[in-house]
């Protein structure tokens, strides 16, 4: 039996690490997995003791969201350097979201013409909207839908009302897909940023209180609710404490489909202790609260955290540099620093970094989205979407990204491992310093049959 490609190190299995271990390929799949000496190929790479790891599924992404959708270029780019195979792409484009067939045609055209890294998507409602849609978009591939209970943008980010929201979950309700929402109420919030604006208060240190944990919860707990009227999946794309993944689990205890994320600066980052240094750079939204790192990797180290994602946003740095805190652009990029940041924090911890990472970053988003076990597992006949890790101390220089943003909050910190090569359908797509995969490379994913329920 040839192979095209044999990779030799240590392979990440789903039952823990095979030691001398390698993986063959064939015709973009993995065709065999083994120890010991390496089959006939016609090529080999020896990655000597690095870590071979499914790669990696990024379930929150903006990629168009500034640029529209040639933006799909650069973050792709920028997830196969950071060994992120697939991204799953927010619908909240500009100028168009992507609510109908054909927006859906049109985004899968431009995933054709520019992707580097797979790309799955998501699909929304717009304010008014019939659930007519739905189905065609479901049968179109989208893996999961997203609606937000605050208003950025009347067109790109609005907020959908509470009775359109319970019509798309009866909408769902057979079906085996989430309905993800950003989770915020908007009237609470807009008093809270109003009375902070009056009281002249517009640094960082102002952004948490302006946005209270309070509008956090109301808006997740109604919208579980909502959820679990329709017997849908509730999916919350992004908690900020760990009261929030209480709430959840007391849906989901009670037989309800509810789940909840976690996005990797959540784990990182406290306004308390970067606030002074970041300022705007760590501005997202929900906003990062302080004193909550320990008590969320204990989240996600208990199993109530559905997965961990970057909630990559494509704002150039200029969009930070704002005199107040509260005009300055949600968001920061994280494609190339979610893999290395989530191994660190774990390792740091104390904990299984290796087996943790691949269970946060690849089987559950895979799972999640319908995509399992065609991806997220190093498991015969799965596709060879891989990445390897190097054990290697690094210190992030956003300036070296491949985003073309160029910035980040994690700059100048430390991480203990790095991504060397990342594999697309078993194809060589980044080489540790340069993307070599071409434009059109990746594909467009969509859901298969697996189900998180």
């Amino acid at each position: 039996m040839t192979f095209s490609l044999v990779i030799r190190g240590t392979a990440v299995l789903p039952d823990g690490l095979l030691e001398h271990g390698w993986v063959g390929i064939r015709d973009g799949k993995i065709a065999a997995l083994g120890t010991g000496e390496v089959p006939a190929s016609d090529e080999v790479f020896d990655a000597g003791d690095d870590l071979i790891i499914p790669g990696v599924i990024d379930g929150q992404t903006h990629a168009c969201s500034y640029g529209g959708l040639p933006g799909i270029a650069s973050t792709t780019r920028s997830a196969v350097a950071g060994g992120i195979t697939t991204i799953v792409d927010m619908p909240y484009d500009n100028p168009d979201p992507l609510n109908s067939l054909a927006t859906l045609n049109a985004k899968i055209a431009a995933i054709g013409k520019h992707a580097h890294s797979n790309v799955a998507l998501y699909g929304t409602v717009m304010p008014g909207q019939s659930t007519d849609e739905i189905a065609g978009l479901i049968a179109g591939g989208v893996v999961a839908f997203k609606i937000s209970t605050f208003e950025s943008s009347p067109t790109r980010f609005p907020r959908i009302s509470s009775n359109q929201t319970l019509e798309i979950f009866n909408a769902l309700a057979d079906t085996d897909i989430p309905l993800g929402v950003h989770n915020e109420d908007q009237e609470i919030v807009r008093a809270h940023i109003a009375a902070a604006k009056a009281a002249g208060r517009d640094g960082i240190e102002a952004h948490s209180e302006s946005r209270p944990v309070a509008a956090e919860m109301a808006a997740t707990a109604q919208f579980l609710e909502l959820g679990a009227a329709a017997a849908a999946h509730a999916h919350i794309v992004h908690l900020t404490t760990t009261r929030g993944f209480d709430i959840v689990e007391n849906y989901l205890s009670d037989g309800y489909r509810s789940t909840g994320e976690l996005c990797v600066h959540y784990l990182w980052f406290d306004p308390d202790a970067d606030g002074a240094a970041l300022g705007a750079k760590m501005k997202v939204n929900p906003p990062i609260r302080p004193g909550q790192i320990d008590a969320l990797w204990g989240d996600v180290i208990s199993g109530r955290v559905a997965f961990v994602s970057s909630d990559h946003s494509s704002w150039p740095i200029d969009n930070k540099f704002t005199p107040s805190i509260f005009e300055a652009g949600a968001g920061v990029p994280g494609l190339e620093t979610l893999l290395p940041a989530f191994f660190t924090g774990a390792e740091l911890r104390g904990y299984d970094a290796v087996m943790l990472t691949v269970e946060q970053l690849c089987e559950r988003p895979a799972k999640f989205f319908g995509l399992w076990p065609q991806k997220g597992t190093l498991s015969i006949g799965a596709d060879a979407d891989i990445a390897i890790l190097k054990a290697e101390a690094q210190v992030w220089d956003a300036a070296k990204a491949h985003d073309e943003l160029n910035w980040s909050p994690f700059d100048g910190r430390e991480f203990s491992v790095k991504v060397s090569r990342t594999y697309v359908g078993g194809k060589l797509a980044f080489d540790g310093t340069n993307v070599v995969n071409a434009a059109g490379d990746g594909q467009y994913v969509a859901r298969g049959t697996s189900s998180w329920f």
